[in-house]
């Protein structure tokens, strides 16, 4: 893990990836934060990203770029054996995000969020985006504050 956490650079670097077609949004978010927090994150945890996209399978529900964080936050501060009581701080953790996306869009369905716009429109690719961008930062956020790290 590293000590410093470059924020505008996680925010840029998910949003490039998606933007490139690289990754769909969960990913994106994933790959971000390994490529520049937690390096040391198994490659298979952004495939554990790759059923959310496009609000769950292609379902339109949550918000991919916010699940991709929740599978961040779960990985860094979640448990692995039962009865373990850090279930709760990954709960708390994820709500924040959760809370932090609900109060910056209202909603976290993706065909809400992207009501009005084309599939593959340049609108779209721009909400998606940003969405992920917006993400990725937070989740960083949020993981720096818990880990004690600089943020940059």
């Amino acid at each position: 893990m590293v000590k410093k956490a470059n924020i505008a650079k996680i925010r840029a670097d998910a949003e490039a990836m998606y933007k490139k077609g690289d990754y769909y949004c969960s990913e994106a978010v994933i790959a971000a934060i390994r490529k520049n927090i937690v390096p040391d994150m198994p490659v298979e945890a952004i495939a554990m990203g790759s059923g959310f996209p496009v609000g769950i399978g292609g379902s339109k529900c949550t918000c991919g770029a916010l699940t991709g964080g929740v599978i961040v936050l779960g990985y860094l501060f979640g448990r692995t054996t039962p009865g373990d009581e850090k279930v709760k701080k990954a709960m708390a953790i994820s709500k924040e995000l959760h809370d932090s996306f609900q109060e910056n869009h209202k909603v976290l369905c993706c065909k809400v969020l992207t009501r009005g716009t084309k599939p593959g429109s340049a609108e779209r690719m721009q909400k998606c985006v940003s969405f992920t961008g917006e993400m990725a930062a937070k989740t960083a956020e949020l993981a720096a504050r818990e880990l004690h790290m600089k943020i940059e």
